[in-house]
């Protein structure tokens, strides 16, 4: 069989497998399970669009790996082809541990544990699979790699994670201010002392980089109706494991029935779950969705019901914290309405706070490279005085209640 597949994407045109492993890779169950689970969670209630999978996101991101290399050898950079192999695997399976809906299932069924550990995990038995070929692969995605910007390249605040999300993104949803120039960012990207720069022609790209991500944020990832659906669908879960639990039978599929019955944290991810998990995809969620509108149950039934008709709660963001008061009275209101107690009232009625920081000052940051090879974090170097302004967090808090009824 012929495995240097070509690829045609929609925002970079035709994408090459580089070699049979990386074939195989994309071949296997854990990767193709992928294609069922949306880059973007619930987005799509917002931008009807936004319906790409994790799998285009992980081959994008190849993609741009790829050129990284080639653009950082042409400078000098010696990097091997073992090293190269194992860059294009890191980067291709840096997501491979999402869950239905990429982070909803972090923060209801499974406990304590993220999709970066879980990623992990799924390396870890692919390496077993294909004989310790991704190794070094690991040692990379772990950060445990002595040449620091390979682990740069794959994880840090100008990755090539955040290199295609932000692109493809964009693309999908239509928001054309988060469509960024990844290919010159690229391109002016260069290393010194093993740890990733960007040149100085490359500022502005960077700083336009940093600014698309904000925007990005406010205007897609965090928009109120992303949010609210976000955190029903987090309910959902949250009361199908509650009634689970007291016996209630639901319908579901095998994998969801099992996370929904077993309690499971990161101590409890043994080979068994790992192999439930990649069974799990957004078809489950909706299919059980679908049958559960129908349930006795007050909670559920609504929840559902408002997900799949997009009639879903109102909510109110603000800058300033939501008031007890403000909660109470809503919850009141519809306790004596529909004569539910106040734990039932609690998944309709809530508030929460949402944060935007662009750039992290305190974390690993961007360093521009001058002609005279001094290195300067893009907060100095930049004329720019909002990129000062983008290193400060800005939060703001949202509260959720049922519209006139529910």
């Amino acid at each position: 069989m012929n495995k240097l597949k070509i690829l045609n994407d929609p925002i970079y045109g035709f994408i090459t497998i580089p070699n049979s492993l990386i074939f195989d890779l994309i071949e296997h169950k854990y990767f193709q399970r992928l294609r069922r689970i949306t880059q973007m969670g619930m987005s799509y209630l917002v931008y009807p669009g936004a319906h790409h999978t994790r799998f285009q996101h992980a081959i994008g991101c190849m993609h741009l790996m790829q050129k990284t290399v080639n653009v950082l050898r042409f400078k000098g950079v010696e990097i091997s082809n073992e090293e190269e192999l194992a860059l294009n695997i890191a980067i291709l399976l840096h997501d491979i541990g999402h869950g239905p809906f990429s982070h909803a299932m972090e923060h209801s069924i499974v406990n304590g544990i993220s999709h970066e550990q879980i990623s992990l995990l799924f390396m870890e038995q692919l390496n077993k699979e294909f004989n310790g070929s991704l190794t070094l692969a690991i040692s990379m995605f772990k950060g445990e790699y002595h040449r620091n910007f390979m682990c740069q390249l794959i994880s840090s605040q100008l990755d090539m994670d955040r290199a295609d999300y932000l692109k493809r993104d964009s693309f999908y949803t239509g928001v054309a201010e988060g469509n960024i120039n990844s290919e010159r960012l690229i391109t002016m990207l260069s290393v010194v002392d093993d740890e990733l720069v960007v040149e100085i022609k490359g500022i502005y790209s960077v700083e336009k980089f940093l600014v698309a991500r904000r925007l990005m944020y406010w205007q897609v990832y965090l928009h109120k109706t992303s949010v609210v659906a976000e955190q029903l669908l987090i309910r959902v879960l949250k009361r199908a494991k509650e009634l689970s639990h007291n016996n209630v039978d639901l319908l579901a599929s095998r994998a969801l029935s099992y996370f929904l019955k077993t309690e499971i944290d990161a101590t409890d991810f043994d080979t068994h779950t790992l192999e439930t998990f990649a069974k799990l995809d957004d078809y489950d969620i909706i299919s059980a969705m679908k049958e559960w509108q129908y349930h006795d149950d007050f909670v559920l039934r609504n929840l559902c019901e408002m997900i799949l008709n997009r009639d879903l709660l109102k909510i109110k963001v603000k800058d300033k914290k939501i008031k007890k008061e403000s909660l109470k009275a809503q919850e009141k209101e519809l306790m004596s309405t529909f004569d539910i107690s106040e734990e039932e009232a609690d998944y309709f009625v809530f508030t929460g706070e949402i944060t935007n920081q662009a750039y992290q000052q305190d974390g690993p940051q961007i360093k521009i490279l001058y002609k005279t090879g001094k290195i300067e974090n893009i907060v100095k170097a930049s004329d720019q005085l909002n990129l000062k302004a983008l290193s400060k967090p800005v939060t703001k808090y949202y509260i959720c209640y049922p519209k006139a009824k529910l």
